[in-house]
C-alpha cells in the first residue's frame, strides 16, 4: 500500500488513534475487553489496541511507563493522521508548540509524536496506515 497518497490538501486528515495510559496493562486489557466485548486486535510489549465503532476507530492502551511526560500535560492523547509527520511537527514547533513526545517509530508503518500547544494542551499527530486503509475504502 502506498501510504504517501494524499486525498486532501488539509494537514490534519482525521482522527487516527486515542491513547490512554494504565499502570496495570493486563488489568486494563481485561477491563476494556469486557467493556467492548472483543479482544484487542494489536498487542505489543507495553501496548494494546482495540478497533471499535463503525469506522474502526483505534483506542490504544499504553503501559504508563511509556508515558511521554511526568508532572506535565498528560491524559488521553488524541492522534490526528497526517501525511508528513516530521514536517507537521516542525511546523507546530515553529508556531510556538513545544515537544511533548518526539517522533517515534511504533512499527508496522505507525509513527507518533505529540506537542504541547501554547495553551497547555497535548496535540498528537501520527502516520497511520490503518487510517489510510479505512479512508480509501
Amino acid at each position: 500500500m502506498d501510504t504517501t497518497t494524499h486525498t486532501t490538501t488539509h494537514t490534519f486528515r482525521g482522527l487516527a488513534t486515542v491513547s490512554f495510559f494504565a499502570d496495570d496493562l493486563a488489568a486494563a486489557r481485561a477491563w476494556y475487553t469486557e467493556v467492548f466485548g472483543i479482544e484487542p486486535y494489536f498487542v505489543l510489549d507495553g501496548y494494546i489496541e482495540f478497533r471499535i465503532g463503525d469506522h474502526e476507530d483505534e483506542l490504544g492502551i499504553v503501559d504508563r511507563r511509556f508515558a511521554p511526560a511526568s508532572g506535565g500535560p498528560s491524559g488521553a492523547i488524541v492522534f490526528w493522521h497526517v501525511d508528513d509527520l516530521q514536517s507537521t511537527v516542525d511546523r507546530l514547533l515553529a508556531l510556538g508548540a513545544t515537544v511533548h513526545d518526539q517522533v517515534r517509530e511504533r512499527g508496522h508503518g505507525f509513527a507518533t509524536a505529540s506537542v504541547v500547544d501554547p495553551f497547555g494542551n497535548v496535540l498528537g499527530v501520527m502516520t497511520n496506515p490503518h487510517w489510510l486503509e479505512v479512508t480509501s475504502a
